[in-house]
């Protein structure tokens, strides 16, 4: 019974999400209804000492991060330094490879640090315009997109600022460039097996003779020829910040060393910061605050024109984003303590090989939650330190772990209910039943790179 409660409260989350039910509000639904099945009396000591604990506590860690990263997207945005990349992409690359066009645009802003969510509003016209011109089915731009921005430069490519790669490090102690070699391998392998995939599918519809479509939804305005800025100018905050998150990486464990404390007035409590697991948070936040101020340098003008309402926006935009994850942190958190999630925990140690237990373990609670970045910190929370000691008697080092987890947990967090694909689905216009399968397929590719990575570093030890 007690593993029919723990069962119950992740399939009614599951169904709430589906049905567009906000998380915050249901999180704790689910999890205190657990609490009630299993015993009553806990009911409100586990909702103020474990729920609320664990919810703040993510706050407290990774909002900085999801506003200064909303924030970059948005000045990016209003800058027109996005369509300035997009156009030049697509000049570079070519109109008549638009799947391709596509996947690198949505690769070049996603690992630049612009968010997941932002990367579609301002890739989707640009992918209809020329999806219409090439004549290809518009129900593949969602796969598409989903390719560039949901796989490998969202946690597979080493350094990539989103917050499914910064999670781990306060885990493992690790940084945003753990395992670089595992990531690169593992970007290699998605972004070509996912590039076969989406090229095959069009070809398929060519042979059909099947259009772009007719009496289609949501359609933007034709894409109108306007004065940009050089793309040149345009890419340089997406360095800085990729440049500035490594060197600060390096230079804030330097400089504070793994351990820092200080005492404010002659009687005051001492505060002692352990670096080691906040370095990465801290480099990623100065890198994405860098990254904003390259932005206004270069285009303060049209930027500080519509600031107020554009930050305005994005800081709601983050506060929803990470409010979503946090409250699946703290039902993972309560969940983690029920009698149930014993018999669960226990049945993923049985899976002998660290690596594998841990991809296993993070891909299914991505996927029961429908966010990766939700997935993983349950996850993590609950058996980080069963991974660390697995991996430690192994003789596996914790930047493994990192990269492990951090692909597992993009792998089938893409199902039906993650909020990421309902938000693509309804800025291009189309249903799952339309255009679902294709992101599910991409989704398989991406899970399957998880356990290819695993494999290549048993057979050669790089990591």
């Amino acid at each position: 019974m007690s593993l029919v409660i723990v069962l119950g409260a992740l399939i009614f989350l599951m169904l709430v999400a589906y049905r567009g039910y906000s998380v915050i509000l249901f999180a704790p639904v689910a999890a205190l209804g657990a609490v009630l099945l299993t015993d009553p009396s806990l009911v409100a000591p586990m909702f103020s000492g474990v729920f609320m604990e664990k919810m703040v506590g993510f706050v407290k860690n990774y909002f900085p991060v999801f506003m200064l990263g909303a924030v970059f997207g948005k000045v990016i945005e209003l800058s027109g330094f996005s369509k300035s990349i997009v156009s030049a992409v697509i000049g570079l690359i070519g109109r008549e490879r638009a799947m391709l066009s596509i996947v690198v645009v949505c690769a070049i802003l996603t690992y630049g640090g612009v968010s997941l969510f932002v990367v579609v509003f301002a890739v989707y016209p640009f992918a209809a315009e020329m999806f219409r011109q090439s004549d290809i089915p518009k129900r593949l731009i969602p796969c598409t997109i989903a390719l560039g921005a949901f796989t490998f430069t969202m946690d597979a490519l080493p350094g990539t600022p989103q917050i499914q790669n910064i999670i781990p490090t306060t885990f493992f102690k690790t940084t945003t460039w753990a395992a670089p070699w595992l990531g690169l391998i593992g970007s290699l392998f998605i972004l070509g097996v996912g590039l076969y995939y989406i090229e095959s599918r069009r070809r398929a519809a060519l042979a059909r003779k099947e259009g772009y479509g007719t009496d289609l939804r949501n359609e933007p305005e034709p894409f109108e020829q306007e004065q940009l800025p050089s793309p040149l100018i345009a890419v340089l905050p997406l360095v800085v910040v990729g440049v500035m998150n490594f060197v600060l990486t390096k230079l804030v464990l330097r400089f504070y060393g793994p351990v820092h404390e200080f005492t404010l007035g002659a009687h005051g409590k001492p505060v002692v910061t352990q670096i080691s697991a906040v370095a990465a948070i801290w480099a990623v936040e100065g890198a994405l605050l860098l990254g904003i101020l390259t932005v206004i340098a270069f285009a303060w003008r049209p930027v500080l024109a519509k600031f107020a309402d554009g930050s305005k926006a994005a800081v709601a935009g983050s506060l929803l984003a990470s409010l979503n994850t946090a409250s699946e942190y703290g039902f993972g958190g309560v969940i983690a303590l029920l009698p149930g999630f014993v018999l669960i925990s226990d049945a993923l140690r049985a899976i002998p090989n660290p690596l594998i237990n841990e991809a296993v373990s993070v891909t299914v609670l991505a996927g029961i939650t429908g966010s990766a970045s939700g997935g993983m910190s349950i996850a993590l929370a609950a058996m980080s330190d069963t991974f660390i000691a697995a991996a430690e008697a192994a003789k596996i080092p914790l930047e493994v772990l990192h990269r492990v987890a951090s692909m597992a947990s993009g792998g089938m967090d893409t199902l039906p209910h993650n909020g990421a694909v309902i938000t693509l689905l309804a800025v291009t216009g189309l249903t799952h039943k339309e255009a679902y399968k294709d992101i599910f397929a991409v989704t398989l590719i991406k899970s399957a790179a998880v356990f290819f990575v695993i494999a290549f570093y048993y057979l050669t030890g790089i990591y």
